[in-house]
Order: C-alpha cells, then structure tokens, then sequence
C-alpha cells in the first residue's frame, strides 16, 4: 500500500513539476501527461505493466464526466451567447461530417467493413477540450470575433455526439441493433440527456440559491453527488450521460449560486486531477514499442483530417454564419484530437471487435500528432491571420476571470426607489464581480448571505470595480414591487 502511494505521489508532483516547465512554453497538459504514462509504462524506465482495457475505460470515463461538467461549468454564457448557432452547429453537424470525412478516408486506406472505417471516423470526429482550454490560457490568447468562445462552447460540447457516434457504429458492428432501434438509441441519446441535465442543472440551482448547508466543505460535495446522480441515471435510462453533466455544468456555472467563486476553483482543481489520471493511464496503457507500425497510417490520417476533413466540415458549416474566411481557417486548425478520442477507441478496443487495425495505438498516435503539430502552432497561426486581439483576455470567457486593477470599497443606502429593495441578494442583480462585504441595518451590521433580504435604509458596503455607473443604475431604476 505504502508503495503504491508513494508511487502516485511522484507521478502527481512530476505531472505538476513538468506541467510549470512546459506550460509558458504552450505545450498542451495532455502531451505531458501522456508522455509520463509511456515512460513509466511497460515499454518505459518503469516498467509498470498495465494492459487492462476494461478498468482503463471505467477510469477514463469518471474523468471525463468531471472534465466535461467543468467544461460547462467554466463556460461564460455571456460572452458565448452570440457565437452559439455557430458553436453548436459545428459540435453536432460537425462531428457529423468529421466523422464521414475520416470514415471515407479509412476505408480508403485501410479497406475492409465501411462501419469499421466509420467507427474509427466516429472515434476521432470530437476536439479536445482540456488542450483548447489549456493553449488559450496558458497564452493568454484573446482572439477576435468571440472565436474563444466558439472554440471553447464547440469543444466542451462536442464529445457527447462523438459518442453517440460511436455507440451507433459499435451497435452496428455487433449486430446488435436494426435501422430503428439506432434511430430509438439517438433519440433516446439526446431526450435522456438533454431532459435530465437540465432538470438536474435547475434543481442544483435551486438548492444551493435557497439552502444553507452551514459547512462551507458541503457544497462542492453537494455538486459532486449531483454531477455522478445525473450521469448514472442518465446512463441508466439510455441517454448520453456525457451530455447530461455538460449542461449541468452549464446550467449551474451561469446562474448565481452561493459560494460560486469557490465552486469554481475546487473543480478546476478537480478537472486538472481528473486529467492527470486519465492521460497518465492512457499513456500507461500504449505500448510505445507498438507505436512505429501505426506510423505511417497515422500520419495519413492526421495530415488528411488537419487539411482536409476539419476544413471541409468547418468552411461547410461556418459560411452559412458569414464568418470571415480568416476566422474559419482559424477554426479549422484548432481542431485537435485528444483525450474522448482515445478513451472511445479503448470502448471499441474492449468490445473484441476485429477491426483488421490496432485502432487505440492508431487513434493514440493522431491525438499526439495533432496535440504536439496543431495545438503547439495554435498561436503562430493565429498571429499570422492577424486574429489575436491583443487588449481583449481570453479570460474573460471563463466563469473564474477576475478583474485586475485597484477594487474600490463604498457605501450605498438602499433608498425606496431601488430596485434592489425586498430582493435577497441572490434575487438582485448585482454583478458576480461586485461583493457585498456587509450590511448597515439601524445599529445592526449584518454579514450577508445569499438569502439575506435587502430592506429600505439598508447601507450595503460594496467592494469592487467602476461601483458608481453601477449604483446610479440600481437608484435610477424603480423596483415595480
């Protein structure tokens, strides 16, 4: 037991070490993490011998619903609301013509069954969240046209119909499943998924804007159990769980909730844990001994997807939006393939399909191609189409993005006309970015909370930034109560 601890302390404090020395430089987290799992693996100095597909996809896939839910979670509504046609366009009907592109091209290459060809099509159609996150952070690259926000609401959301993809594909290569009872699957797919994550989304919300748990600890916890509730009843219903926790995230990550602030750091916290385990044992899973025979097919197929199937999908969607020609090839070049893309593999792998190719150690090899090519040049390639905007933070479109700059600390009477009168300060609308520190009410000072109700003659004490325009809006504007 002792070893074993010790053994995963190490391989947490290298992941953190080289992830400080890699990071500034733009190297994606899942290359890293990748990387680390092949040299301890078999093939590697540690000689750990690890080949389980089965106990692989049950932890990779606990990873992804805390990545995915993150994914939403993390995610500014606000700033993604006027790129989102385009976004979820390109997360479904994208996928879609991803994975029919790549499919085509497989069966080109490889020959055999055309639902073989179109499994490992399916497989790879989804980007990786964790690396398109990670490069827009890491360099701070804020891009014009809201292109942060497609890319990031494009990623976060695009892994559930991956799956689905896969799934069908799967079910077909089994026998599993006629015409209808894959169009009953789909349907069943989204229904469960979409109907589930946004009941459970509300209610989470609901709860954690109306009820005091008294620990601080408790509400994460209380997230947590809601995150794994609506992935397993959604799994357990037929529905895409994936799916679920998404807009879960995505629901409770732009409401106004208590202790938000913190919520937001402890899953991040979560997501980087949760990634480290799930690139570290898909690394540990590769035998890089097998790598050099999926070479050359895998580099015919990185090379057709990066410049032939991602741009073909992304011109075909995007034209209609009328978004310029720079944008879309922008859009076109992040489209790396990561982390879902090998954890579906290692659900086909484990299915004892003969597939006539090693498709894990094929799709593991075109997700380090497309990380270390494509996601290192993400901001060369940026710069050189002229779309970095230079005074805008790509920060700003995560729900963790703090204003820098001096914070002012200022008093306000809460007079009849306010609109903020008989509202708790859930229920106002006071910007996330302003704190109310407390509240003056007669000889009384009153630490508020989120249920606390603001009375006529209360004087809040603000803190924050430009807290002026703010209070003459919240004077000017009468309360209809």
């Amino acid at each position: 037991m002792q070893q074993i601890l010790i053994g995963g302390a190490v391989v947490l404090l290298l992941c953190v070490a080289s992830s400080k020395l890699f990071y500034r430089l733009g190297v994606p987290s899942l290359l890293i993490f990748l990387v680390l799992g092949m040299l301890f693996g078999s093939d590697g100095i540690g000689g750990i011998w690890f080949s389980d597909f089965e106990l692989s996809r049950q932890l990779c896939s606990i990873g992804l619903i805390f990545i995915m839910f993150y994914g939403g979670f993390g995610t500014n509504w606000k700033a993604a609301r006027p790129v989102i046609g385009p976004a979820v366009a390109m997360s479904t009907l994208g996928v879609v013509l991803t994975a029919l592109l790549t499919g085509w091209f497989c069966h080109f290459l490889f020959g055999g069954n055309i639902w073989q060809s179109l499994l490992i099509g399916s497989v790879v159609a989804s980007t990786d969240a964790a690396s398109v996150f990670a490069i827009l952070r890491s360099r701070k690259l804020g891009l014009k046209g809201g292109l942060a926000s497609l890319l990031e609401i494009e990623s976060g959301s695009n892994d559930p119909f991956s799956y689905m993809l896969t799934m069908v594909m799967i079910t077909f290569l089994t026998g599993e499943g006629s015409g209808g009872g894959i169009t009953l699957m789909l349907v069943r797919q989204l229904a469960f998924g979409l109907a589930l994550g946004g009941l459970l989304g509300l209610a989470a919300v609901f709860v954690l804007r109306r009820i005091n748990f008294e620990i601080d600890g408790l509400y994460p916890i209380f997230v947590v159990g809601v995150v794994l509730l609506g992935y397993a009843l959604c799994e357990t219903l037929g529905g895409n769980g994936y799916l679920c926790v998404y807009l879960i995230g995505l629901i409770a990550g732009n409401n106004k909730i208590l202790h938000k602030r913190s919520l937001v750091h402890f899953f991040d916290g979560v997501s980087w844990i949760m990634q480290i385990i799930l690139f570290f044992t898909l690394g540990l899973l590769s035998f890089p001994s097998q790598l050099p025979s999926v070479i050359l097919p895998g580099v015919l197929l990185s090379l057709f997807m990066i410049f032939v199937a991602r741009p073909l999908a992304t011109f075909s969607i995007l034209s209609w939006f009328k978004i310029p020609l720079r944008q879309q090839l922008l859009v076109s070049w992040v489209g790396l393939r990561g982390a879902a893309s090998i954890v579906f593999a290692i659900y086909a792998a484990s299915m004892g399909l003969s597939l006539g190719t090693d498709i894990f150690h094929m799709v593991f090899f075109v997700a380090l191609f497309s990380v270390s090519v494509q996601g290192t040049l993400i901001p060369w390639v940026a710069k050189r189409l002229g779309l970095v905007e230079a005074e805008s933070s790509v920060l700003k479109t995560f729900n963790d993005y703090e204003e820098e700059g001096s914070t002012q600390l200022l008093e306000y009477e809460v007079k009849h006309g306010s609109r903020w009168k008989d509202q708790t300060l859930m229920e106002a609308d006071i910007p996330q970015e302003i704190l109310v520190v407390m509240i003056k009410r007669g000889g009384e000072v009153i630490i508020p909370k989120g249920s606390t109700t603001i009375r006529e003659g209360d004087v809040l004490v603000l803190c924050g930034k430009e807290l002026e325009p703010l209070l003459q809006q919240a004077q000017t504007e009468q309360n209809p109560s």
